[in-house]
């Protein structure tokens, strides 16, 4: 198990918090970079000094919040991961049982736009897992 650093974590979400501009022009469908944080237990920490990892956003709510998926570029064979392939010609696993809901100030920068197939397919993915 890889050890978490909660401390520079702590310090890296104050300034998150206290420096970040709040990003009003991101939509459904998209990958962006987002700092993700050091978690605990099972959830999936982001990675780096910034602690961050690729995200698809699944539904905006307004210009601060939205549900997002994680990604890997690692693919396990469960109904948990789903395929996302994106424009950047990129193939991605979308790790539905990780959705959360996340503050557009975690964002960081956008990467592509996941193909309409693939939105749906996880859109629906998600939904049957609710």
């Amino acid at each position: 198990m890889t050890k978490r650093d909660y401390k520079k974590w702590h310090e890296a979400k104050g300034s998150i918090e206290e420096k970040s501009v709040q990003l009003s022009y991101f939509r459904d469908g998209e990958i962006w970079w987002c700092r993700l944080g050091a978690n605990v237990g099972h959830e999936e920490d982001g990675k780096g000094k910034s602690f961050s990892r690729p995200v698809i956003i699944l539904r905006k709510f307004n210009q601060f919040l939205f549900w997002a998926v994680p990604l890997s570029t690692k693919m396990k064979d469960n109904r948990f991961y789903v395929e996302c392939l994106a424009n950047d010609g990129e193939t991605r696993a979308a790790m539905i049982s990780q959705l959360r809901l996340i503050s557009s100030k975690r964002l960081t920068d956008k990467i592509t736009l996941a193909k309409e197939s693939s939105i749906i397919r996880i859109k629906k993915a998600t939904k049957d897992l609710l």
